[in-house]
């Protein structure tokens, strides 16, 4: 593993956040967080235009084919924009699945259309149980047709199709099939919009089992974990601007050692997390025998370390720092949104302590 980024990695970071910063400056953000879907076609266009919307996915299906670590650093400057709308669930999240589980034909029809940027998806995986393991969906198909019901499926009102986990496949819906229901559901993040769907008795068709959904949402979940370490950055960029010209007692706030030593831990939680998600990525492109454990401890770790970023963001601002002009409270709404979404710290540790277990006893077995 390289420890430093290559030249066209720190390149395409550096792309994306000028790109961003003049798409997708705070007052837009803020002006696409109180529509009601959080979607703006000429800002989907422009992202389309970067070539994000194939950022990891095959030349032969119109992506850019690049790895997983560059898709960190997109991520990463999507959290720091806070970027609103259907990159996340569209390019990520529906499109790892596509790849996953889709034969040629299939991903010739969706993925290479997601690359395009001709259309947006989601994935409705999360049910009543509101539990992120594979082994907890009920949902089946039953001759083509859904009948049941999912929650907190990230931008389903605009989504052209989406895509069901099911207990026995993988499933495509169009979001105008017959039987489909689509209601806004209460959410902590404003700027990324969540619904129940209801399925009855509705056409659905099969792209595969669900055998290789755990590298998908891997790859998901890591890019979320990129996300939230962006969303960290912001953050103590902004405190540490605050300290610097905050003055109390004549002086700085950033002066005092109480202070400084909240600004450094927050770089600490920062820089480790960041560490992490790089190397989840590349243990995914590698397709390390530890890229599961390595996403886990990514989102594992930044999770925790968002939250508490965010707290002593908000702690150093004092009163303003939960006024609703201020940014940092929305950051901390992505962080909090961020932390439970495909597994908190606590689902994650138990995952780890699976995998771990599960690859000593095979070593035991064979030794």
């Amino acid at each position: 593993m390289e420890f430093g980024l290559s030249e066209s990695q720190e390149f395409l970071k550096d792309s994306a956040r000028k790109f961003l910063a003049g798409e997708c400056p705070s007052a837009e953000m803020r002006r696409l967080m109180e529509t009601d879907t959080a979607y703006d076609a000429t800002l989907w266009s422009k992202i389309t235009e970067q070539g994000y919307t194939g950022i990891i996915f095959p030349e032969g299906y119109g992506g850019a084919g690049l790895g997983k670590v560059e898709l960190m650093l997109l991520m990463e400057e999507a959290g720091r924009a806070l970027l609103p709308g259907p990159f996340f669930s569209t390019v990520v999240l529906a499109g790892s699945v596509l790849e996953a589980a889709g034969n040629h034909a299939l991903k010739e029809k969706y993925l290479a259309a997601i690359c395009r940027g001709e259309v947006r998806a989601t994935v409705a995986f999360v049910e009543a149980s509101a539990s992120w393991n594979p082994q907890d969906v009920q949902l089946s198909a039953t001759n083509g047709k859904l009948t049941g019901e999912k929650f907190f499926v990230s931008d389903a009102a605009i989504a052209d199709f989406i895509v069901v986990v099911a207990r026995n496949g993988v499933f495509v819906v169009d979001s105008k099939a017959r039987g489909l229901r689509i209601s806004p559901m209460s959410g902590m993040d404003l700027t990324r919009k969540l619904y129940g769907v209801e399925f009855s008795n509705t056409p659905a068709e099969q792209i595969g089992g669900t055998t290789n959904l755990p590298r998908a949402f891997d790859i998901a979940t890591a890019a979320l974990a990129a996300e939230l370490v962006g969303g960290m950055q912001r953050i103590l960029d902004i405190t540490v601007e605050y300290a610097k010209t905050r003055k109390q007692f004549g002086k700085p706030i950033g002066m005092f050692q109480a202070v400084q030593h909240q600004c450094a831990d927050m770089y600490l939680e920062t820089e480790s997390s960041r560490s992490a998600v790089y190397y989840a990525g590349w243990a995914l492109e590698e397709n390390s025998p530890d890229a599961a454990t390595a996403v886990s401890i990514a989102k594992m770790y930044a999770s925790d370390a968002a939250r508490t970023v965010g707290n002593r963001g908000i702690q150093i601002h004092g009163g303003m720092g939960f006024t609703w002009e201020n940014d940092l409270h929305l950051y901390y709404r992505r962080a909090k949104a961020s932390e439970t979404a495909f597994g908190d710290a606590t689902f994650h540790r138990e995952r780890i302590a699976r995998l771990v277990i599960d690859e000593g006893a095979v070593s035991a077995k064979h030794a």
